[in-house]
């Protein structure tokens, strides 16, 4: 927890610095998250101690407890274990929960799969499914994701079987069951690639109009962020494809960040890009009314997916494998300072607790955008030391290095002492 003089600092109108969540909490998101690996919790005492600081993450999603085959591996029978470790985590530590996922074609086990579905016996095994799974956790999310990953990568509708059953009726099926089983949580559709605005995103824009159109409930949509350094779009294009939902009517997020280096080691160069791939990200979410947070998909390093799938590729994440912060950490936490300092002034965000421990209520808002603020230089003559912050949109520390370093720009919200 802040001591009162660092509170004080965080409060402060000028060069606000802090943790990740509560800048993102003052710059008017609702949270800055992570997903949490249930093998390592209670596992890894440094892990858990950094995944449970609630300034660093005011909400919490599990990676996979909460997957079709993690809850329901045979029918009729539920369990819960796996699930749990997330749920009980954000409850001790008081911080919100993003629930994850219902409908998607992976990680589904055989016997849906692979079954002889009617519409009717699929319509009751998906309803039985969502009442349990759902019901279990009835008041602990902030919002589920109903429907995952719906779209290829071309732009057609992913092949599963539920589209096989239903064709694209699956779709509102989905919301209404969903709905049904839980009526206060935020229901999303949730999936990749969104963010480069091709023909996955105009289909997942037909998505979202499928079915308000047939009057079925749908909150949100989930950009999941499963980036490349170098090939992130700008934080202009990511807005703009942001600007498409929510013109829909529907709030957005990032929900699975995280930028992946396509060879390893990363040089010093990829690093700074990085970093300012993570920032324009970051920045996207800032400038879109209707952008409510952002999760990172794992914070370290030594537990993430992508060398897993990715041969050769990694180091995705914003702390390194010794839980050492990175220069991802330091563009993201600048870009979120600079907001913090001039926020939205419409901006109701808070994390609220209704009891000591009780998980974080993550209320609605509504953002304006505004124009940062014009970078400004230390009245003093301090130095600052190797990869302090020296510049940047809204900076007024030191913008002088002691020596030998000297200050470089890493991106409009961040200049450093290389």
């Amino acid at each position: 927890m802040h001591s009162k003089t660092a509170l004080a600092a965080l409060l402060a109108p000028a060069a606000v610095s802090g943790q990740l969540n509560d800048l993102a909490v003052r710059a008017g998101l609702k949270y800055f998250g992570t997903a949490l690996r249930e093998g390592s919790i209670n596992s890894d005492a440094s892990y858990a101690a950094i995944l449970g600081n609630k300034a660093e993450f005011g909400q919490l999603v599990p990676e996979n407890g909460q997957k079709w085959e993690s809850t329901e591996p045979t029918r009729g029978q539920f369990t819960y274990t796996q699930g749990d470790i997330t749920a009980n985590t954000a409850k001790k530590n008081g911080q919100g929960m993003r629930c994850h996922t219902q409908v998607w074609y992976s990680q589904l086990p055989s016997w849906v799969r692979d079954g002889s579905w009617t519409k009717d016996t699929l319509r009751s095994v998906m309803a039985t499914h969502m009442n349990n799974v759902m019901g279990h956790y009835k008041g602990q999310c902030y919002a589920w994701d109903v429907v995952n990953e719906a779209v290829a990568d071309d732009g057609t509708w992913r092949p599963n079987v539920f589209l096989s059953t239903f064709s694209t009726d699956y779709l509102s099926l989905s919301f209404n069951l969903a709905k049904a089983a839980d009526p206060d949580v935020k229901l999303y559709y949730n999936d990749y690639n969104l963010e480069y605005n091709g023909a996955k995103t105009d289909r997942a824009v037909e998505l979202v109009k499928i079915v308000q159109a047939a009057g079925a409930p749908i909150d949100g949509v989930g950009f999941q962020g499963h980036l490349i350094v170098g090939s992130t779009p700008s934080r202009s294009n990511l807005a703009t494809a942001l600007r498409r939902f929510t013109a829909l009517g529907v709030e957005v997020a990032y929900t699975e960040l995280d930028i992946r280096h396509s060879s390893l080691p990363a040089s010093s160069s990829a690093l700074v890009t990085q970093g300012n791939d993570f920032a324009n990200v970051v920045g996207s979410c800032l400038d879109v009314a209707g952008c409510i947070g952002v999760t990172v998909w794992g914070f370290t390093d030594k537990y993430s997916w992508i060398p897993e799938t990715f041969s050769g590729q990694g180091d995705a994440l914003l702390y390194d494998k010794n839980f050492g912060k990175k220069p991802a950490w330091t563009s993201v936490s600048s870009v979120l300072a600079a907001k913090a300092t001039n926020p939205p002034a419409s901006s109701s965000s808070s994390s609220s607790s209704s009891s000591a421990g009780a998980p974080t209520t993550l209320t609605t808002s509504t953002r304006t955008t505004t124009t940062p603020p014009s970078t400004t230089s230390s009245a003093g003559g301090a130095l600052q030391t190797q990869w302090g912050q020296c510049g940047g949109n809204g900076w007024t520390g030191p913008t002088q290095c002691q020596s030998p370093f000297t200050c470089k720009k890493q991106n409009d919200w961040y200049s450093q002492c290389l």
